[in-house]
């Protein structure tokens, strides 16, 4: 990156500059460079504000073999969406690695969700069975449409189906999936289950909302919704039962779906794989049609600083971005 001002990157441009295939190849190398050691994530900062019941906090990192090192400063306000705001507000900070001067400031909510998309997508490609026909949402807000629109680039999807806690939000599921060229429909969380041959959770949740019992063989589950203690998606008897993979252990362990799996005995942490792994060759992956894989897709921050370096290097090799001098 240039070294004249700093670089301005805007929400609109990340949009208009970064799109599927370039995350998920983005996201797809980082992964394999943290599970070759190449790439590591910093301690993640999370706290609750006290205020418009925000949490707030800092993921960052650096990846040495992208030369990439920055960090991403933001949180949820769910308030936002009664004023026209995306509940996820966050900024990424990119810094040279070889000055530590600050290089570029890209905006990071469009980018934290097509990165977390990225991310379930790459798990789908690695894990998913080849003949995977049904894709089932569960979960309907903002970062759900990006899930499905990625997920269906990776199989040959005939149909998707979908649940969400508050049914008058299906119909913009329903509308990006007839985009897409699929069948939708609107099911119970049983029904989810005994037709999806790939499920993602994309929720808030603090309960499981799927259950062991509902999932068939062979199916291969992503869950993107939990990042903090406390959260669940699914039954902690299912995570146990899966083949479970990951972005980060560490996080998986205790801030990811798999947290709770854990605290029961029920699983144990030598017993989860980074995703990376099967990404670089060093793990096998699925291994059956009939085993059920699990992908806990915590987010890392060299997600978002490997979006957002490609925002910055597309911005700036187009002379598109702002500059400015601190």
């Amino acid at each position: 990156m240039k070294s004249d001002g700093l670089l301005i990157v805007g929400e609109d441009l990340c949009e208009k500059l970064v799109g599927r295939q370039q995350a998920f190849d983005a996201v797809q190398a980082v992964f394999g460079a943290m599970a070759k050691g190449g790439a590591w994530n910093f301690p993640v900062i999370r706290e609750a504000l006290g205020h418009a019941d925000a949490l707030y906090g800092f993921k960052s990192g650096f990846d040495r073999d992208g030369q990439v090192l920055g960090l991403k400063s933001g949180g949820y306000w769910p308030g936002n969406a009664a004023k026209g705001l995306t509940n996820h507000q966050s900024t990424v900070f990119l810094f040279d690695p070889d000055t530590g001067r600050l290089s570029a400031l890209v905006g990071g909510n469009y980018l934290t969700a097509v990165r977390t998309a990225a991310s379930s997508a790459v798990s789908i490609a690695h894990l998913a069975r080849q003949d995977a026909r049904v894709l089932g949402m569960v979960g309907a807000g903002h970062q759900s449409t990006f899930q499905l629109r990625a997920a269906a680039e990776q199989r040959d999807f005939e149909k998707v189906v979908a649940w969400n806690p508050h049914p008058d939000m299906l119909p913009r599921l329903a509308a990006v999936a007839t985009e897409v060229g699929l069948e939708f429909e609107a099911v119970s969380q049983q029904e989810l289950g005994a037709q999806a041959d790939v499920i993602i959770t994309i929720t808030s949740a603090f309960e499981p909302l799927l259950m062991k019992d509902w999932i068939k063989p062979g199916t291969h589950l992503a869950c993107m919704g939990t990042d903090t203690k406390g959260k669940q998606e699914v039954d902690a008897d299912l995570v146990a039962a899966a083949t479970v993979f990951t972005d980060e252990v560490a996080q998986s362990v205790t801030i990811g779906e798999a947290q709770h799996a854990i605290s029961l005995g029920a699983l144990t942490e030598d017993a989860i794989a980074p995703i990376g792994a099967v990404i670089n060759g060093d793990h096998p992956g699925r291994t059956s049609d009939d085993q059920i894989t699990l992908f806990d897709g915590t987010g890392v921050g060299l997600q978002d600083l490997a979006v957002a370096s490609v925002a910055a290097r597309l911005a700036e090799e187009a002379d598109l971005a702002q500059r400015a001098t601190l």
